[in-house]
């Protein structure tokens, strides 16, 4: 009975997210989030992290090198719009289809090996792509300069209006900057998010998930578990390279520096913090750190001792001081301090502190609901 009522489970889950996710401006307003260059930076590496997680959290490989095919996107999203015009559709595509290729590429050689080896190899391909991209492929990537979108590129499908107006990625007259680029991150990361969750149910999810289990067991009952993990290492490629076409159909620049190491780094921290192997866990990952990035690193003295004004005088300026530490220049630490607790306590992520807390909340309701039924016998 549980089987059939799963897709519908499945229905109102996605259903209650998309509306969460189509109505941050409105509930992330009161924290400072609410504005949009941040709300597509939530989209758009929530994205990136799903993407990761179906690698990663479904076949236990961890890649080191997913910031390569985040820059095949952005420089593929690009040269479409040099070529063929503003239109992010199209962009999109391209940079999925480039980015799956890359990933098959890389996946077909660094599967050859598993464990750290296979994660030190992703690590080789994504900074000789870095490099690459600053050196021998500056004709293709403009080098350290970034590739930007130029008025004297052909965009063979825009219109003569379109030509003289602003290079910004527009659909149908549509500028995709401010809300308008937030909701098409939006509504692309939804289209993500809902095949995820159709992958997660799949007998493919099923695969992949053994493969983590117990990949030699596979092996012995007769089935090859190399053309699965190739199959998610393209995939989650895919993802990757259509977060990185976003980025520059919000902003129409590439650079190199996004298949920086760091990068890599950065959506394995998303998707620990928030939960591998869960659907919701690296998107509350991606929304975490970004908010950091962007929140805490703007505190500065000033803004602490406004925050810390009611305290008199003596508290207030050692208190100013420790905080200062972990706030601006020094949030990194902040966010060192918050990956340290959360793996010593919570292994499983902050969707494992969210099930801990329903856990606590079923089972004070369970009590409660035990001493009314226990109240009229007496």
């Amino acid at each position: 009975m549980a089987t059939k009522t799963s897709p519908m489970r499945d229905l109102i889950f996605f259903v209650v997210f998309a509306v969460a996710v189509l109505t941050m401006p409105v509930w992330l307003a009161p924290i400072g989030a609410g504005y949009p260059d941040l709300l597509q930076k939530f989209a758009i590496y929530g994205l990136f992290a799903t993407g990761f997680n179906l690698l990663f959290g479904l076949t236990g490989y961890l890649s080191f090198g997913h910031a390569a095919f985040l820059g095949v996107g952005s420089y593929s999203a690009v040269w479409t719009f040099k070529l063929l015009g503003m239109n992010p559709v199209p962009a999109a595509i391209v940079a999925v289809i480039t980015s799956g290729i890359f990933a098959l590429a890389i996946g077909y050689v660094s599967l050859r090996r598993s464990g750290i080896y296979f994660s030190i190899l992703t690590l080789a391909f994504a900074q000789m792509s870095y490099n690459l991209a600053y050196s021998v492929l500056t004709p293709i990537t403009n080098g350290e300069t970034g590739l930007r979108v130029l008025r004297t590129d052909p965009r063979l499908f825009d219109s003569s209006n379109a030509v003289d107006g602003p290079l910004i990625a527009n659909l149908f007259g549509i500028e995709m900057t401010g809300y308008a680029g937030f909701y098409f991150c939006a509504v692309v990361l939804l289209i993500a998010f809902f095949i995820a969750q159709r992958i997660f149910r799949s007998p493919f999810g099923i695969m992949l998930r053994a493969v983590k289990t117990n990949q030699n067991r596979m092996n012995y009952t007769g089935l090859n578990p190399r053309p699965y993990t190739l199959a998610a290492f393209v995939i989650s490629g895919m993802y990757a390279g259509l977060a990185g076409a976003l980025l520059c159909i919000t902003d129409p620049l590439a650079g190199a520096e996004r298949m920086q190491w760091t990068a890599s780094g950065e959506v394995v921290l998303m998707t620990i913090l928030g939960g591998a192997g869960t659907l919701l866990g690296p998107i509350f990952g991606a929304a975490l750190i970004k908010y950091f990035e962007n929140i805490f690193s703007a505190f500065n003295a000033q803004t602490l001792h406004e925050i810390f004004g009611f305290l008199p005088d003596f508290i207030e300026v050692p208190v100013v001081a420790v905080t200062s530490l972990f706030v601006g220049e020094g949030w990194h630490l902040t966010l060192g301090v918050l990956f340290m607790l959360i793996v010593v306590f919570l292994p499983g992520g902050l969707m494992e502190g969210f099930s801990r807390i329903g856990r606590l909340f079923k089972r004070s309701s369970g009590k409660s609901d035990q001493s009314g039924a226990t109240a009229p016998a007496e």
